[in-house]
């Protein structure tokens, strides 16, 4: 666990000068604005540490998925339409049902969401630390990963994270 630890820490550490643009809103509060050059990187950046963490545990690196990052994006977005960080879709939709959707041939292991100002980086670390997060991203069975976000004008993201066999 220590060692999972520090790879995290040090992989957070590396990647904070990836060209990541930060400004301020209110006092100490710092805002992950994502940009065009961010836009493209993230994805890989997060593959990039969430296979860092899976090798760390012994597992098989995973891969993007174009469908799996659909139904993220999908939840990404309505989650900011519902303003509120859950697991359903406002039509009813459970993950399951947004993956069968994008004709992903797979079975969807486990999905992650945030609501936050933070980075990606800073977004799996927060993910890294609970039980319930964790353990989707180092599910044994897992060989691909879709991420996606929406962000809003003020800043906050909407993070999710999909993973399938």
């Amino acid at each position: 666990m220590t060692r999972l630890i520090l790879v995290i820490l040090l992989s957070a550490f590396t990647l904070s000068a990836c060209g990541t643009t930060q400004s301020t809103n209110g006092p100490g509060k710092g805002v992950f604005r994502i940009g065009v050059f961010e836009k493209r990187k993230i994805p890989f950046r997060v593959l990039d540490s969430v296979n860092a963490l899976r090798q760390a545990s012994g597992l098989q690196a995973v891969e993007l998925s174009a469908e799996l990052n659909a139904a993220a994006a999908t939840h990404s977005l309505d989650m900011s339409v519902q303003n509120r960080p859950w697991h359903f879709g406002s039509d009813g939709s459970s993950p399951i049902d947004r993956v069968a959707r994008t004709g992903y041939a797979g079975k969807m292991l486990g999905e992650n969401i945030s609501e936050t100002f933070e980075s990606d980086v800073e977004t799996l670390a927060a993910w890294m630390t609970e039980e319930a997060t964790r353990e989707v991203i180092l599910h044994p069975d897992a060989r691909f990963m879709g991420i996606a976000w929406h962000q809003e004008p003020n800043g906050k993201i909407w993070w999710t994270q999909v993973f399938g066999s």
